[in-house]
């Protein structure tokens, strides 16, 4: 790929949620303040919402990783489960055995049993759900039950929710209001605006290790801003793919012809205005690969053909 063009170690804009990149936006920040205060307060249900890609999971693990040792907690990411599914998922998240066939009474005594364990160690058993919006209606109220265990002062379980816009009107249906009415705490994540989305930018490119300024310059990042409407993980995308159209050139600078390219290349993107777009850039960046071989003949790079069949798969590959 081109991390030896831009003298980097790692690809900066995977869509992976790496907390390493994690940069702290504002939004992200008074999200991480809303969870750490409730959490600290023992308060029973927390809610965070936001947008596809607004880095909800990013902030997720952030939490887990930094939740200290007071806390116990037990982390379910795929949540579309059954009400005996999430039993189970949550039992063993908290290292409780759960016997084949164990009813709901029985299961409700066992995971009271550790809570109060956890209790008695003066810590706090914590459930983080992500992408919250795909609990089925009953496993919401499944849910519900379990945080009706509490001592006399206080809740045994506290429950933080991620997810999408789709969970607030879920929540709002007349059978859930009960949960609903439980959640004390709530935020919704904001997207970045263009200055941001530069500083964002910058931000990612130094932690995989480029050390020139101007990659991006703010025209570039501006019309990402209007293309992406500030969401993180289509800048990534566009990131990703001006990064392969620069190597491609043999260019140390992406041009706004690069990043218009990788708009029209990404169905995700708010459509631009096409005028002006040179024709001989590909109208699609998996024809890309061709473009990485012919700047790599005129750079005269000395490489095998395995070599090249291996980048041509490696840039096919991660838009794959």
């Amino acid at each position: 790929m081109y991390l030896y063009h831009f003298g980097i170690k790692e690809l900066p804009f995977t869509l992976t949620p790496n907390t390493s990149y994690y940069f702290g936006l504002p939004s992200h920040k008074e999200a991480i303040e809303v969870l750490s205060t409730a959490l600290k307060s023992g308060e029973g249900f927390i809610k965070v919402t936001g947008e596809v890609g607004a880095g909800k999971t990013l902030i997720c693990r952030k939490l887990l990783n930094e939740l200290p040792d007071g806390f116990v907690t037990a982390y379910i990411p795929n949540p579309y489960l059954s009400p005996a599914e999430l039993r189970r998922s949550v039992a063993a998240e908290l290292n409780v055995e759960l016997p084949e066939g164990t009813d709901q009474q029985e299961f409700t005594q066992l995971i009271q049993q550790r809570l109060v364990e956890i209790h008695k160690q003066h810590k706090n058993a914590v459930l983080i759900i992500d992408e919250a919006q795909a609990l089925p209606d009953e496993s919401i109220e499944a849910l519900r039950l379990m945080t009706n265990l509490e001592t006399e002062s206080q809740k045994l379980l506290q429950v933080v929710l991620f997810g999408q816009p789709e969970l607030d009107d879920k929540l709002k249906q007349p059978k859930l209001r009960q949960l609903l009415q439980r959640i004390t705490f709530s935020y919704k994540l904001k997207l970045m605006d263009a200055d941001q989305l530069y500083q964002y930018v910058r931000h990612r490119m130094a932690v995989a290790g480029y050390r020139v300024e101007g990659l991006f310059n703010e025209a570039c990042c501006e019309l990402m801003h209007k293309a992406s409407g500030g969401t993180p993980r289509i800048v990534n995308v566009l990131c990703h793919k001006s990064l392969m159209l620069a190597y491609g050139e043999g260019v140390q600078k992406v041009t706004l012809e690069h990043v218009k390219a990788a708009i029209v290349d990404t169905e995700a993107a708010i459509p631009i205005n096409k005028k002006g777009l040179r024709r001989w850039l590909p109208a699609s960046l998996f024809t890309a690969a061709s473009v990485f071989m012919m700047a790599l003949a005129n750079m005269h790079v000395n490489a095998s053909a395995d070599i090249l069949v291996n980048i041509e798969q490696l840039s096919l590959g991660w838009l794959l």
